[in-house]
């Protein structure tokens, strides 16, 4: 077997050193003692297409996604908080025949697939999938948001070509130490935060649930990098202007990234006043994982997202299929992808596969400006923040950020109602900071300094809390209903 680099995932597995690669929980567990596990889940799992894994974070979890790889198989990582019929339906999608007893509750439809517990081992780590780049290597589904959740057939190559990108875009090397608490079954948690630092060769500290005061632990340690999602940023500024200590400890290290969804501009200034540090930004999604990233060495910019990775190529196009050259941070369009971080289409579903690509361009779905020096700016999602009103394409991204930037808004989320007169309104959902609800006109008085009159919010709602999924992005379909 030829170990193709494409498709070779943790080289270092092959000949482990004997030094620690990866804390969870309060368990610490060596290159080596991992390879040895994951070499003795590989020979249990011979034989093995697909393989599910309620991805809990626990070393077992780790283990099994690491043996499964080394199988040939592709992984399967179920939510352990999804509701029944959503993972009966991952289940009778992806038919796996083996899964990972991580220590969670398994569903009773896997009562019949081959179980393996993880256990330490010292067997050779060999990776039969190794010489196929197209071999898919995760199968993550959607969050269902437009739809049932659809099965995102990630290959080897895309993975391996994707954190060598990030590798290069954010200086990450072996000697960085990772730390984050993000959830096992999605890109940003299991393939940038666990199989990134272990095909780079350094080591990564899940610190377990949420919460600001472990990951200042994690920074105190000595982690160099943490990786969050805005949500997390936001709390995370809150204790820091609690917490003098809070706030030194997460200067400490060389870079803060966030990802999943927008980070607001304020939260970003927030941040860089308490702490000095300026958070990096990046945008991707499951079906080509990361696209973009603000690089360490260049501009941190609040709001932009950086420009296309190494290996990766990017389009901006109009509502009839023509390529938006312009470079005025103005005109949007929706963003196409092409690239070896493609995924190999929908599990099952050919028509959606066809439908979501154009000449081998994959449509994200997503709107974004490009400025001058070529930094992405997204300003929503198609199919839930274009509104059309009066005549005019807004996208609400841009006036969730301008309304961001009033110190007594939290949270907010922006989408069109529908209106006899406009075709569609701009209606707010706005959650106030520390129990300051600001009054529309105020509201109004601020946005107009800031906003043509055409983007102004028409309506504004005041909620206690907006409704997330388990990525922490807004189910903007759950608030236009109310």
């Amino acid at each position: 077997m030829v170990n193709d680099p494409m498709s070779d995932l943790f080289p270092l597995l092959r000949q482990p050193p004997e030094r620690d690669a990866i804390s969870i929980g309060r368990t610490v567990a060596t290159y080596r003692e991992l390879a040895g596990a994951a070499g003795e889940a590989a020979r249990e799992l011979a034989g093995a297409r697909r393989v599910a894994i309620v991805a809990t974070p626990t070393l077992a979890t780790i283990v099994g996604a690491l043996g499964a790889l080394a199988a040939g198989a592709a992984i399967v990582p179920l939510n352990p908080s999804s509701p029944q019929p959503e993972i009966e339906h991952i289940l009778a999608d992806s038919c796996p025949d083996a899964v990972i007893d991580s220590g969670a509750a398994l569903p009773p439809s896997l009562s019949n697939c081959r179980r393996v517990r993880p256990q330490p081992g010292r067997a050779d780590y060999v990776d039969d999938g190794a010489d196929d780049p197209e071999r898919t290597a995760l199968i993550l589904y959607t969050s269902g948001t437009t739809g049932r959740p659809k099965g995102v057939q990630i290959p080897r190559r895309a993975i391996a070509t994707n954190i060598d990108a990030l590798r290069e875009t954010w200086r990450w090397s072996d000697s960085d130490r990772l730390a984050h608490t993000l959830p096992l079954f999605h890109v940003h948690g299991l393939v940038l935060g666990i199989f990134g630092p272990l095909r780079i060769g350094g080591y990564v500290e899940h610190a377990g649930s949420f919460s600001p005061e472990a990951l200042a632990g994690a920074a105190e340690r000595g982690a160099t990098m943490i990786f969050g999602v805005p949500t997390m940023y936001h709390r995370i500024a809150d204790a820091c202007e609690q917490h003098e200590a809070t706030a030194a400890a997460f200067a400490r290290p060389r870079v803060l990234v966030s990802g999943s969804a927008g980070l607001p501009a304020y939260e970003h200034r927030r941040m860089t006043i308490l702490t000095g540090q300026e958070i990096v930004e990046r945008y991707g999604m499951t079906e080509t994982l990361m696209n973009t990233s603000v690089c360490v060495d260049d501009e941190h910019r609040p709001g932009y997202v950086g420009r296309p990775l190494p290996g990766v190529e990017l389009l901006l196009i109009d509502d009839d299929g023509n390529v938006i050259e312009s470079s005025d941070d103005e005109t949007f369009g929706e963003i196409l992808i092409r690239g070896a971080n493609l995924f190999n289409g929908y599990l099952n579903q050919d028509d959606a596969t066809a439908e979501a690509m154009a000449d081998g361009w994959f449509k994200t779905g997503d709107l974004a400006t490009r400025a001058a020096d070529g930094y992405i700016r997204i300003v929503g999602r198609r199919a839930a923040d274009l509104i059309k009103s009066g005549g005019f394409k807004i996208g609400a991204g841009e006036i969730e950020a301008a309304l961001l930037e009033h110190p007594a808004i939290a949270e907010v989320a922006v989408a069109g109602m529908p209106d006899n007169d406009l075709g569609e309104r701009v209606v707010a959902w706005i959650v106030a900071r520390h129990e300051q609800t600001p009054t529309s006109a105020e509201l109004m008085t601020h946005v107009s300094t800031l906003l043509a009159s055409h983007k102004r919010p028409r309506e504004f709602r005041f909620v206690e809390s907006l409704p997330r999924n388990a990525l922490g992005k807004v189910i903007k379909k759950d608030l236009v209903g109310t």
